[in-house]
């Protein structure tokens, strides 16, 4: 009997699986198989366009066409029935990480389904009568789960087939009685089908966001190449101008070369054709004074006499008028002409490349940061700014390296430059700003604390900070503040305090003053386009000092908000 058992095991047994046959189908060879195993295998060999048999290798061209074998169906249903079935193979059992059928004894077999009302994991043999009961058809078969007694109410060890809404989570009917007694409770299964729509609100929300993500990784990969494209071609272009300029300054130092050369070479011409001329005056000279010497030793009065006259007379100098000694200094004004060019230059490079710098910096692909909120953010842009004394008026005295300026009744020795203002008293920093700044000003007396352009005027009403379209000026005293731009005045309201804070973000337009106490307060924030770097400006009637400010060196402030 055992004997016949093993054989109606191995010959109901697909050799693919190991397990017994399901829709059992027979091949040309004589060979049967589950129908699904031998598709699959034959789907994996559609690229050699040869079917052959697993077991014995024979080859099948075209691809056979499959038919169930009713015959064999019926054995396989009749030995299920019989409770005869094939020795499951070693990957059916569970293991470790599997959910284990609840009913196997002995080594368990991977459980095929959990049903969520016996709360029991069965695998395929032990699933079967959830197929053919009728009542058992109506239970909610899931994947297997290892997660079932967590359906048990702890309490009542009820299926918790009810959800409170007033509590967020599962419960049993028994506790609708009890500790949930009044609450909005609904079934388990009602609440999964509000949830579920949201979810797929949810879903929807998210698939929209993703291909509007996916639409802007898009514009962001064209926006880098369009980036390089031009950067690419801005370098390109840049070369170009600059090997221009190079070979024009190489050109015009040729040209101040040769004619250097050539009125040396004309000077020199015209000094040794006098040179020539002289020495042969002197050659003449010494032979007439020989002659005179020999005259004066004649003894003979008569001869003497008669010879005087011719040998007496001396030919007309050459002109020397024209020879002044003088330093040698022929060309020094042609290097002090060519010393003026190069000093001119490098103003203008040093004007320009802060626009170009400007240019560069510009370019922003990306949306801008938001503001700082903190002062420790503030201050992770704090600059260290000096003001230049090329840009001070002459009443105004400059000191801590050039931090510091205060009103004077004794004019400064200044150097006469043409970017000093010279009606009001006014300051401009040496440093340019863009990007993201931060300065603080201490201040006594009245002050404008102020940015401008660098080609701000610098003497008329027109070159006061404020009050014109190249400056944006805040006006601090003791009783007010106001700001200006334009020569609009607009009032300003916040705490006073004697030190003042500057932010500026130059790409996003932004800029804004705060008063610095042991908070920091918005006093008022600008939003416009700036189109050219820009500069800090002080004018003063009393001290104003451009602050060291760092996370280090100020530590009461630190920990205070923006607000």
């Amino acid at each position: 009997m055992a004997q016949r058992d093993q054989l109606d095991r191995e010959t109901l047994s697909c050799s693919i699986c190991l397990d017994l046959l399901k829709d059992p189908v027979g091949l040309p060879c004589g060979h049967n198989y589950c129908m699904s195993c031998i598709k699959s295998h034959w789907d994996a060999e559609d690229q050699m366009k040869i079917y052959s048999c697993p077991q014995c290798r024979e080859a099948f061209t075209p691809r056979p066409v499959l038919k169930k074998n009713t015959m064999l169906a019926a054995l396989v249903e009749q030995l299920k029935k019989t409770g005869l079935q094939a020795a499951p193979a070693d990957h059916c059992y569970a293991g470790p990480e599997d959910v284990a059928c609840d009913v196997c004894t002995g080594r368990k077999l991977k459980a095929f389904k959990s049903c969520l009302v016996c709360l029991v994991s069965y695998c395929e043999n032990h699933l079967q009568p959830h197929y053919d009961v009728t009542p058992l058809k109506k239970h909610k078969l899931v994947e297997p789960s290892k997660k079932l007694q967590e359906n048990i109410c702890s309490r009542h060890d009820e299926v918790m087939k009810m959800f409170c809404r007033t509590d967020q989570q599962s419960i049993c009917y028994l506790c609708t009685m009890d500790d949930h007694k009044g609450h909005d409770t609904v079934s388990a299964a009602a609440e999964r089908t509000e949830r579920q729509r949201e979810l797929e609100v949810s879903r929807l929300n998210i698939q929209q966001r993703i291909q509007d993500r996916e639409k802007d990784v898009k514009l962001l990969q064209q926006e880098v190449e369009a980036v390089s494209r031009s950067a690419d071609k801005a370098v390109e272009d840049s070369e170009k101008i600059f090997t221009e300029l190079i070979r024009l300054l190489q050109k015009r130092s040729s040209d101040v070369k040769q004619q250097i050369r050539s009125q040396q070479e004309t000077e020199v011409s015209g000094v040794k054709e006098l040179q020539e001329k002289l020495q042969q005056e002197i050659t003449e000279l010494k032979r007439k004074d020989a002659e005179l010497k020999q005259l004066s030793h004649t003894e003979d009065h008569n001869q003497f006499l008669h010879n005087y006259p011719s040998v007496s007379q001396l030919s007309e100098p050459t002109d020397s008028s024209s020879i002044n000694i003088r330093p040698l200094r022929y060309f020094e004004d042609v290097t002090a002409a060519v010393s003026e060019l190069r000093d001119k230059l490098q103003d203008i490079l040093r004007d320009k490349w802060t626009n170009i710098s400007a240019a560069v910096t510009k370019v922003d692909v990306l949306l801008p940061e938001p503001e700082p909120k903190t002062r420790a953010e503030f201050l992770k842009y704090s600059r260290e700014i000096t003001l230049d004394p090329n840009t001070a008026s002459t009443n105004l005295l400059l000191s801590e390296g050039n931090r510091k300026v205060e009103e004077t009744s004794q004019q400064q020795s200044y150097s006469r430059h043409t970017d000093r203002f010279t009606g009001y008293l006014q300051v401009l920093s040496r440093e340019s700003l863009t990007g993201r700044c931060y300065w603080e000003v201490e201040w006594r007396g009245r002050v404008f604390v102020s940015v401008a352009y660098k080609n701000i005027s610098r003497a008329g009403r027109e070159s006061v900070f404020g009050h014109n379209d190249k400056s944006w000026a805040l006006w601090c005293d003791t009783n007010s503040y106001e700001f200006w731009f334009n020569n609009i005045e607009t009032p300003v309201s916040g705490p006073r305090s004697s030190r003042v804070g500057v932010y500026l973000d130059h790409r996003a337009g932004i800029l804004s003053f705060y008063s610095v106490s042991e908070t920091m307060t918005l006093l008022h924030r600008v939003q416009t386009t700036f189109t050219q770097p820009l500069y800090a400006g002080l004018s003063v009637g009393g001290t104003a000092e451009l602050c060291k400010v760092t996370l280090v060196s100020i530590s009461v402030l630190r920990n205070f908000e923006a607000r």
